[in-house]
């Protein structure tokens, strides 16, 4: 038996990292998937392995039954989404090194450990074989982990007991309510194996599509009035979402009412955001004036993410080369390097 899932990736329209603080945050998925294929294989297969192939790297791990048996000796399946323990996350941590993991990409460990956990919480010590490839460039900001782990929790659920799929149905089925909330937890629990402590607003908007409003786990979906047309730019510098978000903690830590003060203004930025994205469009006048008004908000965010301290030299140098044309930009995602928004006016266009 085999299925397919897919989730896509998302961009920050405001709010990044004052939304691991408590802060509201607007983010909507975009039209660049990760793709996931889980099959279990047949008696005639004779292959008592659990693999993990990552096509876009070219890599693939694969661990005996046995192996994950003997790393488990209690495992109990199916469970409900919960934390990786870290005795468990240790005993994880052993079968990953096994790989031998290029060094060239370290970075996978912790995406390959969060598949284990996944797999192995939901079903246990089966045999089966997940094929992964993404449209989403890694570390860039737009949410590549989280795609993967929703479209991963999505194939593994879809094979298991937890929700009801129709099989007889070739096409692309979208799950109920409930299934996504299921998905959205697992996927969760991905991420935190991922990037420590996130906000789970990534996981949330590549789970559910569209544009959301995020804060402290409460979700609005937002129905735009208005086209909302940005150009995404890669500045191709790489950077560690785990490591930016554990600078802005220890700077909090450091200046707290300062940082508070920012967190408050950036949640004031959200939902003066989301108010706008939802308000009655009534003219293309009335639409000029909305996205003037994100653009000043789009610009007084970047400021404050600059106080935050996770710009970059890249990001800034795009920052003035769109500031020439008129146009406004702030970075999406964790920063230090990553992606870059640039509103573009329907006047332009």
């Amino acid at each position: 038996m085999e299925v397919r899932a897919r989730a896509p990736g998302k961009i920050i329209v405001a709010g990044e990292h004052a939304v691991v603080h408590g802060s509201a945050a607007v983010a909507a998925s975009i039209d660049l998937y990760t793709y996931v294929s889980l099959r279990f294989p047949t008696p005639a297969d004779n292959d008592e392995t659990l693999s993990l192939q990552l096509k876009d790297v070219s890599l693939e791990f694969s661990w005996p039954i046995a192996r994950i048996k003997e790393a488990f000796p209690n495992l109990e399946n199916p469970i409900p989404p919960s934390s990786c323990s870290l005795e468990t996350l240790k005993l994880i941590a052993s079968l990953v090194d096994e790989q031998n993991i290029p060094e060239a990409n370290i970075g996978l460990a912790a995406g390959v450990t969060a598949f284990l956990w996944l797999f192995t919480s939901i079903h246990g010590c089966k045999p089966a074989k997940a094929v992964v490839n993404s449209e989403l460039p890694l570390g860039s900001g737009l949410g590549s982990s989280a795609a993967f782990c929703v479209a991963l929790s999505a194939a593994i659920l879809a094979l298991s007991d937890s929700v009801t799929m129709d099989f007889s149905h070739q096409g692309w089925q979208v799950f109920g309510e409930n299934e996504l909330e299921l998905v959205n937890k697992w996927a969760f629990e991905g991420e935190k194996i991922i990037h420590g402590k996130p906000s789970g607003i990534d996981n949330t908007v590549s789970t559910y599509g569209n544009m959301i409003k995020f804060k402290s786990g409460d979700l609005t979906r937002l129905k735009t009035n208005m086209p909302l047309k940005m150009l995404i730019t890669n500045t191709k510098v790489g950077r560690n979402t785990k490591a930016l978000v554990a600078s802005v903690s220890e700077r909090t830590l450091r200046h707290p009412t300062a940082m508070a003060s920012v967190f408050t203004a950036v949640d004031s930025i959200s939902n003066e955001v989301a108010a706008i994205i939802q308000s009655p469009v009534s003219d293309d006048l009335a639409i000029t004036e909305k996205e003037e008004k994100l653009a000043e908000l789009m610009e007084m965010n970047q400021g404050l993410l600059q106080c935050m301290g996770v710009s970059h030299a890249s990001i800034e140098t795009i920052l003035r080369t769109t500031l020439k044309y008129k146009l406004s930009t702030k970075l999406t995602g964790a920063g230090g390097g990553g992606c870059v928004l640039t509103l573009l006016p329907t006047r332009i266009l």
